[in-house]
């Protein structure tokens, strides 16, 4: 063979192989990964990729309050059930429970093979401390979820030190691994909440480390994943925790979250193959491309329909929407079906309430038996209802308005749209303002704010989830909003025993709400669009649109 033809066949063995190696390698791309087109790589390492879209504001299970902190928060640590994608309780921390029959008490029997990512058993006592540090009126800043115990007897009077002797509530450790839990009423969605963050057990050590919610590598956590990198405002990383005691049924080994505010760049770090999942809830696929996106990858595209409101909240303390009817006529002139059908573009429903559809009712859902009919859009009806307002506070023109909005690109989209719609209907200018996530909850519970973007998922499985919200002394009113009659129309309902009575009064505390106050203005009812590469299996996302990667893994 002579040296020109030697070269030539060298030459082109070269080329051979190295197609077979790129045909092998996944492009350089993160394993796991799509290669661009849509079509799923070969997974060779558990690594899922997700974006959140912006940052916890707390890694405290006592203290959080958001949806971020709950996709954070639900893999690294575990309540005593867990709740599956139907809805349903399945054993976690607890490996089974007993209820007596007449629905007071109830006992939780903890497996003895769960320990703390330090290696510490998780006890019963690690659940009583968690929870009386909710509890605890001393605690600063307080505890924003802490009326979710308020079930538990003597829970709301030990928080209102109305006692002051922890050991009156119904929350005792009569064993290293046995909690017994006694109610002030017979409570049917009481094991389903003892799955939510702020039910979750908390290390006895945070008592001796101030910083421990807010340095990683001093948190001590029970669940799946230990958060094991966190690089301020630009990524999470949670790596499989080997102590958890179903690390069997963990298959991924790492979850890497950008924290990315773009909808445009989560969709392109998607399509490029960076991201495994991309969308709702934590993060979001821009409306306008999420008709294409159903087109283009069918079998990566979701849509669903989560129990869940999005709505604008009024300080009925700031002017001047400490006016009724004000409050109404903004309400009243705009266009639901417009942002659905135009801006939004996910499959939302107008809302004209509150309570979410798929709440369970009597015998059918809370919504089908309760229409949402509290009020209609109506420009004429709505300068009228404007001018006899303003008339009434002395207004020859309105205070400037100003609508806040955490920063995303959906939420500004509606808010632009929903500022023209007045501005057109009304002749009022509204100015709009986008804030960092941190700030604007700050600024929201603060009452610093005239009209706040807001959203509400069911943390449980009933109508009290959505009402109980606007009492006086709840930590997530955020309005200003306070009313005897609504407020006792909650008290009376969480005491019944008979469950038409106890919908007929949350049915009349909605229509309170809404109809008569108008202390929100309901946009749409929720719908969470997303994007999944077809390798990936195991994401939960549940009834209330809350999303669960902890049991993800690639094919």
């Amino acid at each position: 063979m002579n040296k020109k033809r030697l070269l030539s066949m060298l030459a082109l063995i070269l080329i051979v192989s190295t197609v077979l190696a790129a045909c092998g390698s996944n492009n350089n791309k993160e394993d796991g990964a799509s290669n661009g087109a849509g079509k799923p790589a070969e997974a060779k390492e558990q690594v899922l990729h997700i974006n959140m879209s912006a940052e916890p504001p707390t890694f405290d299970p006592g203290q959080a309050q958001d949806s971020q902190a709950n996709t954070a928060l639900k893999l690294m640590y575990e309540g005593l059930v867990r709740v599956d994608d139907a809805g349903k309780e399945v054993p976690a921390a607890a490996e089974s429970w007993e209820i007596s029959p007449d629905g007071l008490q109830y006992k939780f029997n903890l497996r003895k093979d769960a320990v703390w990512s330090n290696g510490d058993p998780v006890t019963a006592n690690d659940f009583v401390f968690a929870w009386q540090r909710v509890l605890d009126p001393t605690t600063v800043p307080a505890a924003p979820y802490a009326y979710q115990l308020g079930y538990i007897k003597n829970a709301i009077a030990y928080n209102s030190k109305e006692v002051t002797d922890f050991s009156k509530v119904g929350i005792k450790a009569t064993d290293e691994y046995t909690l017994e839990v006694t109610l002030e009423n017979p409570t049917p969605y009481f094991l389903g909440l003892t799955s939510f963050y702020t039910f979750y057990p908390v290390h006895a050590s945070v008592k001796n480390n101030a910083a421990w919610a807010t340095d990683y590598k001093s948190m001590i956590t029970n669940g799946a994943f230990n958060l094991s990198n966190w690089t301020t405002g630009q990524k999470l990383e949670f790596t499989k925790n080997d102590k958890y005691w179903d690390k069997t049924n963990i298959k991924l080994s790492k979850i890497e979250a950008s924290l990315v505010a773009s909808g445009a760049s989560e969709l392109s770090s998607y399509k490029s193959g960076q991201l495994d999942f991309a969308g709702a809830p934590n993060g979001e696929i821009p409306s306008d491309s999420i008709p294409t996106m159903e087109k283009q990858l069918p079998k990566e595209f979701s849509k669903k329909g989560t129990a869940g409101t999005y709505y604008y909240e009024f300080n009925v303390t700031a002017k001047p929407f400490d006016n009724a009817k004000i409050r109404k006529a903004f309400s009243m002139a705009i266009s639901r079906q417009d942002i659905v059908d135009k801006v939004t573009l996910g499959g939302q429903i107008p809302a004209y309430g509150f309570v979410a559809p798929g709440i369970k009712g009597i015998k059918d859902e809370f919504r089908t038996e309760n229409k949402d009919d509290f009020f209609t859009e109506n420009v004429e009806e709505a300068k009228k209802l404007l001018a006899e307002g303003m008339a009434e506070e002395g207004y020859t023109t309105l205070p400037e308005v100003t609508l806040i909005y955490n920063s995303s690109e959906s939420h500004k989209k509606i808010a632009l749209a929903v500022a023209d719609m007045w501005k057109n209907n009304l002749g009022v200018e509204v100015k709009t303002e986008n804030l960092e996530w941190g700030v604007f909850l700050e600024t929201r519970q603060n009452l610093n704010y005239q009209i706040a973007r807001a959203g509400w998922s069911a943390d449980y499985d009933d109508p009290m989830n959505f009402m109980d919200l606007w009492k006086t002394d709840s930590g997530n009113n955020d309005s200003g909003f306070s009313n005897k009659e609504y407020d006792q129309l909650i008290k009376d309902s969480l005491v019944s025993q008979d469950n038409n009575v106890r919908m007929e009064k949350m049915a009349a505390a909605e229509k309170i709400l809404i109809q008569d106050e108008q202390v929100l203005m309901p946009l749409y009812y929720y719908s969470n669009v997303y994007l999944t590469k077809e390798n990936v299996k195991g994401i939960s996302v549940n009834y209330n649109g809350a999303i669960d990667f902890s049991r993800a893994y690639f094919e």
